[in-house]
């Protein structure tokens, strides 16, 4: 996600925040390494939320795993806790903020931060069927025998299980 916005030249300046620093190092790296064919990007990462100030958007993907058996439903209590922590972190650096939700199960998550935020919901945007759409996309393409970027079409509902 963050290289494609790199390369689409949609931002060059980004700030990343995770909980695991190893995990964190490796991402911030491999980042780095791809940056060499891109115009001079700013990439920062650290355990720090101060890092994120002023972020005009910030996109969440933060989230328990899913263990197996379990459904993304049975997600919302544990994610909805990650959220509750880690919401009015990013608010308290960048209040004029935009969040981008993608963490399991979306549509749920994405109404949770709304609720946690008491931002406007024109500023706390689930993916919700990005995905689908895309995966949509690329099959069509496939079977038609043409590029995905020549195929439109949107997948509309929950993303999900219960979909």
């Amino acid at each position: 996600c963050v290289f494609s916005l790199l390369t689409q030249n949609v931002t060059n300046n980004v700030a990343m925040v995770d909980m695991c620093e190893e995990k964190l190092k490796g991402e911030l790296l491999d980042l780095q390494h791809g940056s060499a064919f891109l115009n001079h990007p700013k990439i920062q990462a650290s355990t720090d939320y101060s890092i994120t100030a002023g972020s005009k958007i910030c996109i969440v993907t933060a989230g328990v795993r899913q263990k197996q058996g379990e459904t993304r439903l049975d997600l919302v209590q544990r994610n909805t806790d990650v959220l509750k922590e880690l919401i009015p972190k990013l608010l308290k650096y960048s209040p004029d903020t935009t969040f981008i939700i993608a963490t399991n199960p979306c549509d749920v998550m994405t109404y949770v931060t709304w609720k946690i935020s008491g931002l406007p919901m024109s500023r706390v945007i689930g993916s919700g069927t990005n995905l689908d759409s895309a995966r949509f996309r690329f099959l069509l393409a496939e079977r038609l025998g043409i590029a995905p970027s020549s195929c439109n079409g949107y997948i509309i509902g929950e993303h999900g299980d219960t979909s």
